[in-house]
């Protein structure tokens, strides 16, 4: 059973894309519509920005799209998921790759998504933390009894929970964190707090785009960020994608759904090797591999 996986922020790297956009002229073509789409040259800037312009949230998040979603279609008919999974901006990458979206659709989704996170970000001062070495359950419960706006964003593997919130609840948090045993408690460099309730303004916004989106019944499952479980009607699709801007990522329990299936091998589609590494951290014996064309 193949399991394909597509990343999401943070995968990005300079000069990524190039050797997709040099492949064909389908690759080629979609990269051009994506400029157009975009209202820049979003290409440009993949294969010869820097780290720092790769870093803006209205760039990152399309920059990663194209380089899965382009990526999946190059592998022409030896892309057959038995079911796919996205990790945050990844579950919009992941069902365009199963046929439940568009190309164009999943681009424009994509782009609002993250005009409307930024825009987020910048009302309210707030920011995630990794938190290493501690059991969730612990962390959960530190960020309920903190006072302010803080709670669990990405459950990524087990002993790796990211913690989303206000500025100062996130201090106060990795203090306890640290004092509670914490092996590491680190700010990250983002643009603010991705899956918290900060992200309102900008649920309300996508909600509208996706509700005025249309959803096609997929080739096959779609393992999704909110529930951790396989979903095949478009309509369930839609309202999860919805709730996952303020909801936590549960990837630790997709992960771990994903291992129950039978003689599962996990495919990464997509800019580095970040989701391989986790799924390792949940069986060492599973098959992993990078898509390659």
């Amino acid at each position: 059973m193949k399991a394909y996986v597509f990343p999401g922020q943070g995968a990005q790297f300079s000069g990524m894309g190039k050797e997709l956009f040099d492949l064909n002229n389908n690759s080629k073509h979609l990269f051009n519509q994506a400029n157009k789409i975009l209202g820049f040259n979003i290409a440009e800037i993949m294969f010869n920005g820097s780290d720092e312009d790769l870093k803006e949230t209205k760039v990152t998040q399309p920059a990663i799209f194209l380089h899965s979603v382009i990526l999946a279609k190059a592998l022409g008919k030896s892309f057959q998921p038995d079911l796919v999974a996205g990790h945050s901006l990844g579950e919009i990458s992941a069902l365009v790759a199963n046929q439940c979206l568009d190309f164009e659709d999943g681009l424009k989704l994509v782009h609002k998504r993250a005009l409307a996170m930024q825009k987020a970000c910048e009302k309210v001062p707030s920011t995630m933390a990794a938190i290493l070495g501690l059991e969730d359950s612990l962390v959960e419960q530190i960020c309920s009894e903190t006072e302010g706006i803080v709670v669990p964003a990405n459950y990524n593997c087990p002993g790796q929970l990211v913690i989303s919130g206000e500025l100062k609840s996130i201090d106060l948090a990795i203090e306890k964190l640290n004092t509670s045993g914490a092996r590491r408690a680190i700010q990250l460099p983002v643009g603010g707090a991705f899956h918290s309730p900060i992200m309102e303004p900008a649920k309300s916004e996508l909600e509208n785009a996706i509700n005025s989106t249309e959803f096609h019944k997929p080739i096959c499952p779609i393992f999704q960020n909110v529930c951790a479980q396989a979903v095949v009607d478009p309509k369930e699709i839609k309202q999860n994608l919805i709730e996952q801007l303020t909801s936590p990522v549960k990837w630790t329990q997709t992960m771990i759904n994903i291992v129950k299936e039978k003689d599962v091998e996990v495919i990464e589609v997509g800019p580095g090797k970040v989701l391989q590494g986790l799924f390792k951290k949940i069986d060492r014996s599973i098959n992993t591999s990078s898509a390659t064309l």
